[in-house]
C-alpha cells in the first residue's frame, strides 16, 4: 500500500490470491484496515458507492475516482465485490459544463434584473432556513464556535446579499457621462454588462463566506457561475453543493467538488473571469492557467499583516482587539489576521501582560479546553505550526502558551518575544495562533521592518497620535489599513477588499463585487444631423485651423476660424 498525501492518492496492491484468501467466496470485502489507513489521506476517499466490476490484480483508488458505500454489519464493513468506476470530473466534463453554462448565459437568462433578484432572494432564504446546518458544517471542519461562525460567515453573507438586493437596480443603471464639442451633438453612457461564465475557487479558513460572497457578486452582475469549494473543509463543501442544487438555478449556477484533479480540469477551460482565494503559490498557478486564455483574474492572497502598537494606547482595549484579530479570528487562520506586532522595547512587557490577562478572560486558564477557539484545520497545518514553534531560534523565545494537543488539533495562544528575523516564523505567513512581538527603540522604525517584506493584505496601527496615523497611512502600502482595531474593516461594505503585489490583485465586496464581475461598456449616441464636412477629406488649411480651434476648446479661436480671421 502506498499513500501520497500531497496528491491524495491511495494505491492498494491486491492480488487475486490475497482476495481469495481473505474472502474465498468473493461475496464481500472487509475494508476496516483499508479505511483506517485512508483516513489521514482524505476522509472522503471512501464515501459513496461501489460499481459492478471485478477487482483487477492491482486497483488504484484515487481520492475522487472510487467511493465506497456504507453497508455495515456488526463486526465488519462489507461491500459487494463488484466495482463500478465513478465518473471522473476531467477536462472533457469541465468543457461540457462550461458549454452548458455559456449556452444558458447566451440565452440572456441571467442578465435580467428579475433573475438576479430571484437568485439573491433564494440565497437569503437559504441562509435563514439552513443557518444551523451551516454552523454545524463549520464546526465539523474547524470546530468553529457557533457564534463566531454566525458573525464571521453567515451574517456577513446575509449582509452582502441584502446590500445587493437593496442596491442592485441602481448598480445596473447606465451611468451618463458628458461629451465633448468634437462629437456635438451627442450623448454618452457607461453600461455595466455581465462578463459571462465565471469561476470562483474558494478556500478552507472561512469556507462558507469566501464561497458565497464572490458568488453573490457574480450573480448580482448577471453572470453564470461555477463554484469550486475547498476540499480541506469537506463538510462545508458538501453542504454548499447540496444547498446550491436545492435553492439556486442550476442551469446557471453550479458547484464542482474535488481536489487538485478537478481544479486542474476547471482551470484548463476558458472563463470570462476567475476569482481565487488562497496561497500565493497556488495563485501563481491560477494566474498562469488564466493567461493562456487571456482571462482576467482576481487573486485574494495574504501575507504577514503587521500591527504596530504605540505606548499611548488604551492598553486593555488594544489587547482585546488584537486578540479579536488573532486568536478569536479562527485561531489566526485568516488572511487578514494579525501576523506579528511591533512595539517599543520598554512597552512590550505591559502589552504582553495585558494580552495574557485578556486571553485568560476570553479562553480560560486552559485554552486547549476552550470551546470558544477554533481548532487547526488539519494535521498537516498543525505539524507546520509546531515546526515553527520548535525551531531552535524560537523555542526559547516563547513567553506565553506553546502548549499543543495533536489529537484535538489545538495549539494554545502563543506569544514569542525577540525572535530573530531569519526564523521561519518571521519568513512565512503564520496562519495560526502564534504571535511574534518585535521590539524597537523608536516606533518610526516600524516602517523599515514592514517595508522589508512583501506588501501585506492588511496593516494595523494602534495609537492616539494623529501625526503617526497620517504617516502610517502615507508610508505603508497594503491591501487595507485599519487604525485602532483589527480585521473589522472587511465588514465595511463601502470599502473594497483586496491585496496589492504579493497579497493579491483586484478587489470585491459590495459594489466592488458587482464592478469586478461586470464590463463597463462605453456607448456614444449620435444622430444623422449636424454632419460637418470638417472631419472629411480633402483636408484644407481652413479645415485644419477650425479643427484645431475646436479641439483646443477655445471659443474665441473657433469664432475667428469660422469667419476666416485667424
Amino acid at each position: 500500500m502506498q499513500v501520497n498525501a500531497d496528491f491524495e492518492i491511495l494505491v492498494l496492491d491486491i492480488t487475486t490470491k490475497d482476495l481469495s484468501a481473505s474472502c474465498p467466496t468473493m461475496k464481500s470485502l472487509c475494508l476496516g484496515p483499508f479505511l483506517a489507513v485512508s483516513d489521514p489521506v482524505s476522509s472522503r476517499a471512501f464515501g459513496g458507492h461501489i460499481t459492478r466490476k471485478c477487482f483487477p490484480k492491482q486497483v488504484h483508488f484515487h481520492s475522487r475516482s472510487f467511493v465506497f458505500s456504507s453497508i455495515l454489519c456488526s463486526a465488519t464493513l462489507s461491500v459487494l465485490p463488484e466495482l463500478e468506476e465513478k465518473q471522473i470530473f476531467d477536462g472533457e466534463k469541465a468543457n461540457l459544463l462550461v458549454r452548458d453554462l455559456r449556452k444558458c448565459f447566451d440565452s440572456g437568462r441571467t442578465k435580467s434584473y428579475e433573475w438576479r433578484v430571484s437568485q439573491l432572494e433564494a440565497i437569503i432564504k437559504m441562509l435563514k432556513e439552513k443557518e444551523k446546518e451551516i454552523t454545524e458544517a463549520l464546526y465539523k471542519d474547524l470546530a468553529k464556535p457557533q457564534l463566531e461562525a454566525f458573525i464571521s460567515e453567515v451574517s456577513q453573507a446575509k449582509s452582502s446579499c441584502s446590500e445587493a438586493l437593496k442596491e442592485l437596480k441602481q448598480w445596473m443603471k447606465p451611468e451618463r457621462v458628458s461629451t465633448s464639442i468634437t462629437t456635438f451633438p451627442s450623448s454618452a453612457e457607461i453600461v455595466p454588462e455581465p462578463l459571462g461564465v465565471v469561476l470562483v475557487i474558494s478556500t478552507w479558513n472561512f469556507p462558507f463566506l469566501l464561497s458565497m460572497d464572490p458568488v453573490i457578486g457574480a450573480i448580482s452582475a448577471g453572470n453564470a457561475v461555477v463554484l469550486k469549494p475547498s476540499e480541506i473543509a469537506p463538510a462545508t463543501s458538501s453542504l454548499l453543493a447540496n444547498l446550491v442544487e436545492q435553492y439556486l438555478d442550476n442551469s446557471a449556477i453550479r458547484v464542482v467538488e474535488g481536489a487538485v484533479p478537478e481544479t486542474t480540469a476547471l482551470l484548463e477551460q476558458k472563463w470570462d473571469k476567475i476569482l481565487y482565494t488562497g496561497s500565493a503559490r497556488v495563485g501563481r498557478i491560477v494566474l498562469a492557467a488564466a493567461a493562456k486564455h487571456l482571462t482576467p483574474v482576481i487573486l485574494e492572497l495574504g501575507g504577514k499583516c503587521p500591527a504596530v502598537v504605540e505606548s499611548d494606547v488604551n492598553l486593555q482595549v488594544t489587547a482585546r482587539r488584537i486578540i479579536a484579530g488573532k486568536w478569536a479570528c479562527n485561531s489566526g487562520q485568516a488572511c487578514i489576521a494579525v501576523d506579528y506586532v511591533i512595539t517599543r522595547k520598554e512597552f512590550a512587557p505591559k502589552l504582553i501582560s495585558a494580552l495574557k490577562e485578556e486571553l485568560e478572560q476570553f479562553f480560560g486558564k486552559d485554552p486547549l479546553e476552550s470551546k470558544d477557539m477554533s481548532r487547526i484545520v488539519s494535521s498537516n497545518q498543525f505539524a507546520r505550526l509546531v515546526k515553527l514553534l520548535d525551531e531552535d531560534k524560537v523555542s526559547d523565545k516563547i513567553v506565553l502558551g506553546g502548549q499543543r494537543d495533536e489529537k484535538k488539533l489545538k495549539i494554545s495562544p502563543t506569544i514569542i518575544l525577540g525572535v530573530p528575523e531569519d526564523a521561519l516564523v518571521m519568513q512565512e505567513e503564520i496562519f495560526g495562533p502564534i504571535l511574534p512581538i518585535i521590539t524597537v527603540d523608536n516606533i518610526e522604525d516600524c516602517y523599515s521592518i514592514i517595508k522589508s517584506r512583501p506588501k501585506p493584505l492588511a496593516a494595523y496601527l494602534f495609537t492616539n497620535n494623529e501625526q503617526l496615523k497620517k504617516d502610517y497611512v502615507d508610508k505603508i502600502s497594503s491591501g487595507g489599513i485599519l487604525i485602532n482595531d483589527a480585521v473589522i474593516h472587511v465588514a465595511t461594505r463601502g470599502l473594497p477588499f483586496g491585496g496589492v503585489e504579493e497579497s493579491g490583485m483586484g478587489c470585491y465586496h459590495g459594489k466592488f463585487s458587482f464592478d469586478s464581475f461586470s464590463h463597463r461598456k462605453s456607448v456614444l449616441y449620435r444622430s444623422f444631423g449636424a454632419d460637418s464636412s470638417i472631419r472629411y477629406p480633402p483636408y484644407t488649411p481652413e479645415k485644419e485651423k477650425l479643427l484645431k480651434a475646436i479641439i483646443s476648446g477655445n471659443i474665441v479661436q473657433i469664432i475667428l476660424a469660422l469667419f476666416g480671421w485667424s
